[in-house]
């Protein structure tokens, strides 16, 4: 107790322009700062992320906008596989198809797909699997990057919590579209405390891309590859208005990248896959 005391004096004589900073991070912390009497755990919590220099949701959002930008000007090129596969359960009986796909990426606004392998249901590879690729190269063509960007002109931030991994420290924020865009999403993002890059999304669309479609939820996850952020793996499940799901897989491999001319030119491959 003479240790939650003394932390309850250092932290009143903190400036006032840092409280704000430490008490945004999470609803523990807060309880903590308002009643000075937490539990144990609650203040060994409040010490690790005062250790790292707390910031407040505005400041988490600037740095992630910034170091995507950043990222995305030292991005030439890439090179990878992905794995589409999918289910469905429903009327009129049981469907599945899977596809692989050979992915380049050229900066800025060049991307190419190559088929390699299809299997399954022919309904679903043309009706979901092509259909998504469409709409990848949609996202890059004319103003959609503009309008899709994750940034305060397309979204509304605001910070639920903070997450402390072995792989690192992560602050998440609940993410809403502000207009009603079927490249947009609402749902949550964790954001590396380090690289300021979004390690995993949970939501949905912002516009259902379907009539036949709705409930979409999506759960994606980010790898590191070299000095760079890609999608690592995806799952989604939807719901059909005629009765029945659909489940999606994509699994994303065998990333190479190379760098702008200002830095060198490397490849690698997401941890864990080939």
């Amino acid at each position: 107790m003479n240790i939650l005391r003394e932390s309850c004096r250092v932290f009143r004589r903190l400036p006032m322009k840092i409280q704000p900073h430490v008490a945004l991070l999470s609803v523990p912390l807060l309880m903590y700062i308002g009643s000075c009497q937490p539990a144990t755990a609650q203040l060994s919590k409040t010490l690790a992320i005062g250790s790292r220099i707390a910031l407040t949701p505005e400041q988490v959002v600037n740095n992630l906008v910034r170091r995507n930008l950043e990222r995305a000007q030292e991005l030439a090129a890439y090179h990878g596989t992905r794995i589409y596969r999918l289910e469905y359960r429903g009327f009129p009986g049981p469907k599945s198809a899977e596809m692989v796909v050979d992915v380049r990426y050229t900066s800025p606004e060049t991307k190419q797909f190559i088929i390699l392998s299809e299997s399954g249901s022919k309904l679903l590879i043309e009706r979901v699997f092509k259909k998504l690729l469409q709409s990848e190269k949609e996202a890059l063509a004319e103003e959609n990057p503009r309008h899709t960007a994750l940034n305060r002109d397309n979204y509304t931030f605001a910070q639920v919590g903070y997450e402390s991994k072995p792989t690192g420290a992560l602050y998440v924020l609940s993410v809403e579209p502000r207009t009603r865009n079927k490249f947009l999403y609402r749902g949550r993002i964790w954001v590396d405390a380090q690289d300021f890059a979004v390690v995993r999304l949970e939501g949905e669309p912002a516009k259902n891309p379907s009539f036949w479609t709705k409930d979409t939820k999506i759960d994606q996850t980010y790898a590191k590859v070299n000095d760079f952020w890609f999608p690592a793996s995806n799952r989604s499940t939807t719901s059909i208005r005629l009765g029945g799901r659909a489940y999606l897989t994509i699994e994303y491999q065998d990333y190479q990248t190379t760098a702008a001319p200002s830095m060198k030119d490397s490849t690698s491959t997401v941890a864990g896959y080939k």
